[in-house]
């Protein structure tokens, strides 16, 4: 998977853009189901696992350990994972002060 490929959840309405990517990203999951290109087809019999239904937030960038990032366009219910480990929220960088 490459910087700039845009994902969607196949069991909520989120959609990602990835921005630094990862060999590990081919396994990115959203509620517990594999995320696919937005003009892919979804699979109709995908359910919501109920353990990977805690949100995504838009505008919000989630990074796993070997420093994927992705950046939320649409929000869901779905947790975002890669296989079965949860993706974290990115902090935010402090700005420099401005004296």
């Amino acid at each position: 998977m490459k910087s700039g490929t845009r994902l969607q959840s196949q069991v909520c309405d989120t959609q990602v853009i990835v921005v630094k990517a990862s060999d590990e990203l081919d396994d990115l999951c959203c509620g517990g189901v594999p995320m696919v290109p937005l003009d892919a087809e979804i699979d109709s019999a995908a359910t919501l696992d109920p353990k990977f239904a805690t949100n995504s937030v838009m505008g919000k960038r989630y990074v796993d350990a070997t420093g994927a990032e992705v950046l939320v366009t649409k929000a869901g219910v779905g947790t975002l994972t890669v296989a079965s480990t949860r993706l974290v929220l990115k902090d935010a960088k402090p700005l420099p002060a401005s004296d």
